[in-house]
């Protein structure tokens, strides 16, 4: 089965860690990861690495991707840089394809109102509360959640988020999901050759 690709928005102090897992497996079950930054032009992540995205933000149609992935970054909270991120994601959204954000993405979409109405979580509720989204209600104290094509995750949850991830496109299945989420988060050693079993 030919899959759309996963778009992966890159931007100066993305946070290296937060997609690792998601993006590596991801590739693993035959996902092409493409990377979308503001231009094509080279941005420098929080750990000091330069990648060039493969795309500029404003070539992205949703009708092309399987999922937009927002990480978190410094910038999210310097001012609105990020801002047209957040509107790409609510395009999305619209059009019924899904998004993913973690950390201070997080954040971005709730400044958009994409939070509003959907169950959700973060780094901490006084976190989003300090955008003055309408959200509070809805927010989960939990490692992620998932509601109505919106995966949410706070910055230490980056292996639920991807858990959330692979459930939501269908990567995996459910039992190699949950064998690899307790290895990876509860490092579960029993889980190891439950893991390989289940992917036979």
């Amino acid at each position: 089965m030919t899959r759309k690709p996963v778009h992966l928005a890159l931007y100066d102090t993305f946070a290296d860690w937060e997609t690792g897992h998601t993006t590596a497996h991801l590739t693993q079950a035959g996902f092409e990861i493409r990377t979308v930054g503001p231009t094509t032009e080279p941005v420098t992540t929080m750990g000091g690495l330069r990648i060039v995205p493969d795309l500029a933000l404003g070539a992205l149609r949703p009708e092309d991707s399987s999922l937009l992935v927002l990480t978190g970054a410094r910038l999210w909270d310097e001012g609105d840089a990020l801002a047209p991120f957040a509107r790409a994601a609510r395009a999305f959204l619209d059009a019924g394809v899904p998004v993913a954000a973690i950390c201070g993405a997080t954040a971005g979409l709730a400044r958009e109102g994409l939070l509003d109405d959907r169950a959700h979580t973060s780094a901490a509720p006084a976190y989003l509360a300090a955008t003055g989204y309408a959200g509070g209600d809805r927010y989960a104290d939990t490692d992620a959640v998932t509601d109505r094509g919106l995966i949410t995750a706070g910055p230490t949850e980056p292996v639920a988020f991807a858990r959330e991830v692979f459930r939501l496109l269908g990567a995996f299945d459910e039992k190699v999901i949950d064998a690899w989420y307790r290895l990876f988060h509860h490092s579960d050693a029993a889980a190891y050759a439950e893991l390989q079993a289940a992917a036979r």
